[in-house]
């Protein structure tokens, strides 16, 4: 066994990728990740300590968010920078330590081995991984909770680090990942504690999206509807793929002007959304799909492809040269933006020349798509929606948020929004969208019959939707409205939004195209009897469930 990683949907066989990732990462990268993540455990005991004693964390907290960051799934690939990554926090952890025995503060009892270890080549660090990977936690339920707490941590520091870009932040929210880092390294606790422990991160993923969603909102303006186009005009373009919105921002002011046109991809679709981004001329549209067809439509594209965050494939060698990557995002080979320094904005002056030498995007396909529906939209229109489902117009809403991904048994969601009755209307956000958001499914009354909320993150606001409705109806449980949760999943971010769930109080959540491979027997047992959490099965049998 090579390695052992089982934090994504597709891994191998549903139980773990043992030799290589099918994300595409290797067995290298793979154990070097896991030795970040025990490093970090040990920065975390520390910094819990200095945060005790009123010392300065801000240097740690945002090593450990970004790194938490940058071992999510598809994002980071380069062997390089995960040996950066160590190194790095084996000096933070020690200038922790340091700091605290300068101030009187006792360190004698942190013995953990996370907090002792020390390494300085490659060599070290290999051996090390072999010793700490996710196996090392011999209790079968005992590992499954760990995990599920820490994929958990890393949604909430991905959506910590858009936050913080914005210029956002908690120190609560910092406070709690590093807790739930420190309490996988302890033996001590008792499954109900782990159970408990899981069940607080989900409400800390409802304060970080709600943390988010305030910077973005707050920056850019409220999502609007907006119709999207998805054909091409006859510039040379960047397209942008990825979730960060200030990379959006500053590449939209570095492009006008040039003759490059801007395009979104994937997850960065819902830029389009926002009124802060509706004055550049340039900003065409969208292009393509789901992250998983990049392989295909980067080819077709032409121009230079900025990734921005995670959902990067490790592209073919005839578009490879033309993949500029920022942020945590890394693989070996691809043109690096550096951060932003002493304030001043990203440089992306290099990859809007190389556009300028491309040919414009082919055309893959016209038309356009409707989204814009986050929480305040929604609710601007809250009188209309009320309506609607008191005359029978709307007879159950069904949210299918969640991500994309390769597995051919994702089509069920594309034959699962195709067989839903007229009379229902799709809760949406994510890149699970794409499944379904360019099918003619029509509107009930002008409501549109899918209503797009945004990204991942936006997720939060179609749960501020089911609450306001909730209010509006005098209800006195959430689960007693008209609406199913039929969510696809693929990596750790999808896990915070439905632990985020969960703590709101959301039952009877169905979760495909699999159930995670990190629940053990036992803990999906938990889930399943507690919160109503099942799998998926065929549409008609599942319509059944639903519809009664």
């Amino acid at each position: 066994m090579g390695m052992f990683c089982y934090q994504c949907q597709e891994t191998a066989r549903g139980t773990g990728c043992t030799m290589r990732g099918v994300c595409g990462k290797t067995a290298d990268v793979a154990n070097l990740q896991d030795l970040l993540i025990y490093t970090l455990k040990g920065i975390a005991l520390y910094n819990l300590e200095a945060r005790k004693a009123g010392l300065p964390t801000a240097a740690a907290d945002k090593f450990v968010m970004e790194s938490l960051f940058a071992t999510i799934t598809n994002a980071n690939f380069d062997r390089n920078d995960f040996v950066s990554h160590i190194k790095k926090a084996l000096a933070i952890r020690e200038n922790v330590k340091q700091a605290l025995i300068k101030a009187g503060a006792a360190v004698d009892g942190i013995k953990h081995d996370s907090a002792t270890w020390t390494g300085e080549s490659e060599t070290d660090f290999e051996g090390k991984a072999a010793l700490i990977g996710i196996l090392s936690t011999e209790n079968e339920d005992v590992r499954s909770l760990r995990e599920l707490l820490t994929y958990g941590v890393k949604g909430i520091a991905a959506y910590a680090e858009h936050a913080y870009t914005l210029g956002y932040q908690q120190d609560e929210i910092f406070a709690f990942m590093q807790r739930a880092l420190v309490a996988t390294t302890n033996n001590d606790l008792s499954i109900d504690e782990l159970v408990a422990l899981v069940m607080e991160c989900g409400k800390f993923g409802v304060d970080v999206m709600a943390l988010l969603d305030k910077a973005n909102t707050s920056t850019y303006g409220n999502p609007e509807i907006s119709k999207v186009n998805i054909g091409v005009r006859k510039n040379p373009a960047i397209l942008i793929s990825g979730h960060d919105l200030k990379d959006m921002e500053e590449l939209l002011e570095q492009t006008q002007g040039t003759g490059v046109d801007v395009y979104t991809h994937g997850e960065m679709l819902p830029a389009n959304y926002y009124p802060a981004f509706k004055k550049y001329g340039n900003f065409v549209g969208n292009y393509g799909n789901a992250w998983w067809l990049q392989d295909k439509e980067f080819e077709t594209f032409n121009g230079p492809i900025l990734m921005t965050t995670n959902c990067l494939v490790p592209p073919r060698e005839s578009y490879k040269d033309r993949v500029y990557v920022t942020g945590v995002v890394g693989f070996d080979g691809l043109k690096h933006i550096p951060e932003r320094t002493a304030g001043q904005k990203k440089d992306f002056s290099a990859i809007i020349e190389h556009a300028k030498r491309c040919a414009p995007p082919t055309e893959i396909e016209r038309g356009e798509i409707i989204g814009g529906f986050a929480h305040n939209q929604v609710l601007a229109l809250a009188d209309k929606v009320v309506e609607a489902v008191k005359s029978g117009a709307v007879k159950r809403f069904f949210v299918m948020a969640g991500c994309d991904g390769r597995m051919k048994g994702r089509d069920y969601y594309t034959e699962f929004a195709k067989a839903l009755p007229d009379d229902t209307i799709i809760l949406t956000a994510g890149c699970a969208k794409y499944r379904y958001n360019k099918l003619p499914l029509g509107d009930i009354g002008g409501i549109p019959r899918v209503l797009d909320a945004g990204q991942c993150n936006d997720s939060y606001s179609l749960a501020v939707i089911a609450l306001k409705l909730k209010e509006v109806f005098g209800l006195d449980d959430v689960n007693k409205l008209p609406i199913s949760y039929n969510i696809a999943w693929y990596e750790q971010k999808a896990v915070t939004v439905l632990l985020a769930l969960l703590y709101l109080g959301v039952k009877n959540i169905h979760l495909g195209p699999t159930l995670p491979g990190f629940l053990s027997p036992n803990v999906a047992k938990v889930l399943m009897e507690n919160f109503g959490i099942a799998g998926i099965g065929s549409v008609e049998d599942d319509l059944k469930t639903f519809l009664g």
